[in-house]
């Protein structure tokens, strides 16, 4: 004879079943992105609807990324891979097509008019950009669209999108989350543009790696890189990089924890400046881009 317990138990179970919603029972979507802002898109939108997991892991490069085995495997029983357009999805994103014909993939980036590494502020002036940099390959173009909010908005409406084709029943939620994600955006945008309204002067920050340029286009600002091509720059526009920070009084080189600091230190050191980290991987993307804000608009006090 069952115990009363677990008949209540067997009841209440069934139940709970029947009244759930079909939006409720159905399951989870399985996503991949290739960086840790992405997450924090994707689950803007598709809330507890989604199960998202990241293949570039915090402090990898995802210019020199590639798949562990592991990863591989998992793609089998995804649903949806949101891609960004960062470096290894140029070699490895064909692979996924043919290896998982079922995986839907989804080019976020989409609609994003890109721009060479060396020329992305809209507001470029004449600086060791221009001098430094003259060699520099014109047709690198910079995959770093996530860190302008307003590019950001252009990536969630496919996300949106997706997410609704995979699973048109809960399109309805994924479009109200969206519709909150965008006053998100339109929020944050507001208040990094407060930041940088205190005045009219030039503003210049100097970075070791050129990941800053959108977001320097979205608030009037200067992006100056010691990286050429990828590669550590020559005694010569070390130099001429040097003489410019001395003359436009730059005393902070932004850094970020995904590259060797060791040729940023020697160099931030002949400068007279310090290093400081800006990550543009980090998972709390929101806070990430008021953290950086915050500390670009510190480096201009005494210029």
């Amino acid at each position: 004879m069952r115990r009363p317990n677990a008949v209540i138990f067997i009841i209440l179970t069934f139940m709970t079943a029947c009244f759930q919603s079909p939006a409720e029972a159905a399951e989870k979507i399985r996503g991949v992105v290739s960086i840790l802002p992405q997450k924090y898109f994707v689950e803007k939108i598709g809330g507890s609807a989604v199960e998202i997991s990241v293949m570039v892991a915090p402090h990898q490069n995802p210019e020199n990324f590639e798949p562990l085995p592991s990863q591989m495997t998992a793609l089998a029983k995804t649903d949806v891979y949101f891609a960004i357009g960062v470096p290894f999805e140029d070699m490895w994103l064909d692979k996924f097509a043919s290896s998982f014909p079922d995986l839907r993939i989804v080019h976020t980036d989409d609609g994003i008019a890109k721009k060479p590494m060396d020329t992305q502020a809209g507001t470029h002036q004449p600086g060791p950009a221009d001098q430094a940099h003259h060699s520099h390959h014109h047709g690198a173009m910079d995959p770093h669209v996530w860190l302008s909010p307003s590019l950001v908005m252009i990536q969630a409406r496919h996300i949106r999108d997706a997410l609704a084709a995979i699973d048109p029943a809960r399109a309805p939620d994924y479009e109200a989350n969206f519709n909150r994600f965008m006053t998100e955006l339109e929020l944050l945008d507001q208040k990094i543009k407060n930041i940088f309204a205190t005045d009219g002067k030039k503003k210049e920050f100097m970075v070791f790696h050129p990941s800053w340029g959108y977001f320097a286009d979205a608030y009037g600002l200067t992006q100056h890189a010691i990286e050429v091509e990828g590669k550590d720059p020559k005694a010569k526009e070390v130099k001429l990089l040097i003489d410019y920070a001395a003359r436009h009084h730059i005393r902070s080189v932004f850094i970020q924890p995904q590259f060797s600091t060791k040729q940023a230190e020697i160099i931030a050191r002949e400068m007279g400046a310090r290093l400081e980290i800006l990550d543009p991987l980090a998972e709390d993307w929101n806070e990430n881009l008021l953290r950086a804000a915050a500390a670009i608009q510190a480096s201009f006090e005494g210029h």
